[in-house]
């Protein structure tokens, strides 16, 4: 046995786990931050609430804050700032640059917010530990194929990571699917109803035609409420099963996350969700095929000109 576990271990070393795999994921996970931070104003994020001393709540392990660095009259400049580090994350320019800074502003944002919701919490955890994976990254893009020169201690430790990451995504969907069951509107298959007519997170005006037929019947609401139950669950028995089970959860788990960006309107939890998904379900070796996103080939372009630009002549 320890034979075949070394034999194992050996292949995995001279296996690179550097693809677009996980840039994918890191750049979903950078814009799900970066669009809250855009879209929303300061006084919406930063606000006083019951049980915060200040605003941001600069006590604790929150001192570390990126948010509690700047004076108060100032976080809408950190707010900009902070989401101008993110696009850069999302780019894909330098993983090992950038890996501990998306971990910094994501920790941040989530514990000095008034009031993150879980895809905030979500992406802080993967993003942490992501930074082993980013900062043995020797590729200048992440979006590059992963490169062929052998680095067995480093693969070793980023395989690592991505796999205790699949472990805490595994982790997420079993404890939400089996937490919901102790709640008696998701035991008893009604919590949809409740969740659809609610006046702050039911579906929106628009819909509300198309999902009456369902919510006033009762196998529609079963169905609508047991189903992400079974869904999730399944999702976490992704850890065990086979390479073709995963894959169709995927593209489920990717169909009910955008379904609840619809419905709800959570889209920056979706787009956490989502990206956690590829983290655990997408082989690290069966890289996404970019050569056809014309953006992001302009963007690296304008982007390397512009930093040849600015270097001085003698360092070019």
């Amino acid at each position: 046995m320890l034979s075949r576990l070394c034999i194992w271990a050996e292949a995995l070393a001279m296996t690179s786990p550097w693809t677009n795999v996980y840039g994918m994921a890191r750049t979903m996970l950078a814009l799900a931050t970066a669009a809250t931070l855009i879209t929303s104003s300061t006084e919406t994020l930063f606000r006083p609430a019951l049980g915060f001393p200040g605003v941001p709540a600069c006590v604790g392990a929150g001192r570390l804050s990126f948010f509690c660095l700047i004076p108060r009259a100032d976080l809408a400049l950190a707010q900009a700032i902070a989401a101008a580090i993110l696009l850069v994350v999302a780019s894909g320019w330098r993983p090992r640059l950038t890996g501990v800074p998306h971990w910094w502003i994501s920790y941040s944002f989530a514990v000095s917010a008034t009031i993150p919701d879980g895809g905030d919490q979500v992406i802080q955890i993967l993003a942490l530990l992501l930074v082993p994976v980013t900062v043995t990254d020797p590729r200048a893009w992440h979006w590059q194929s992963a490169p062929q020169t052998p680095r067995p201690i480093a693969s070793l430790v980023a395989w690592s990571a991505l796999f205790v990451a699949r472990l805490q995504v595994a982790g997420i969907y079993l404890d939400s699917s089996l937490a919901k069951l102790a709640t008696p509107v998701w035991a008893d298959g009604t919590a949809f109803y409740y969740w659809s007519t609610d006046p702050a997170f039911g579906t929106p005006w628009w819909m509300r035609g198309l999902m009456e037929p369902v919510i006033t019947s009762s196998l529609g609401v079963a169905l609508l409420t047991w189903g992400p139950l079974a869904l999730e669950f399944a999702i976490a028995l992704g850890l065990v099963l086979d390479q073709r089970a995963r894959s169709r959860l995927l593209v489920l788990g990717i169909g009910f996350h955008a379904g609840i960006a619809v419905m709800i309107g959570l889209v920056s939890f979706a787009i956490a969700m989502c990206a956690a998904l590829i983290l655990f379900l997408r082989p690290m070796r069966q890289e996404f095929d970019v050569r056809g996103l014309a953006p992001l080939r302009i963007f690296r372009l304008w982007f390397r000109e512009s930093t040849r630009r600015a270097l001085p002549a003698h360092s070019r």
